[in-house]
């Protein structure tokens, strides 16, 4: 059984950020499932018997190479879109991190070409399809 697809599945959604101005975002490779060559926050899978927090601090320390220096949480969305023709449901657990600027990097070469540091009034595109809306639901608190 797939997460996503044949039950609901649940993902921490991080937009780190380095407390002056500046967010981290990751431009996906094609090892990742989805969305090849858009730009994300970033994320992960929460595992059976894991903590979200647990979740977020290893999340971003694989992808990102960085600890989570403090956090917001955000909110939840819930994500219903079409992969691969099938519908798929996730519930989105949101969160503002606070991460070393000079420590964070590319942890995950085989799966994200590159990661860069952005204004939010100067993002790359493109994006990927659920950022907009992330950033539309947490406009003011970002």
């Amino acid at each position: 059984m797939k997460k996503g697809e044949d039950f609901t599945g649940i993902t921490v959604v991080f937009l780190c950020h380095d407390g002056k101005g500046n967010v981290l975002l990751s431009k996906r490779g094609s090892n990742c499932r989805d969305e090849h060559g858009t730009w994300d926050p970033g994320g992960g899978g929460l595992e059976f018997g894991d903590t979200v927090i647990n979740t977020l601090e290893k999340e971003i320390g694989e992808e990102y190479c960085t600890d989570v220096l403090d956090y917001e949480f955000l909110g939840y969305r819930d994500v219903h879109r079409e992969h691969q023709g099938k519908r798929t449901h996730w519930i989105a657990l949101d969160f503002k991190v606070l991460v070393d600027k000079k420590k964070a990097k590319n942890g995950e070469p085989h799966k994200l070409e590159s990661v860069e540091w952005f204004t939010l009034d100067k993002l790359p595109s493109p994006l990927h399809s659920q950022f907009p809306k992330f950033l539309e639901d947490y406009k003011g608190r970002i």
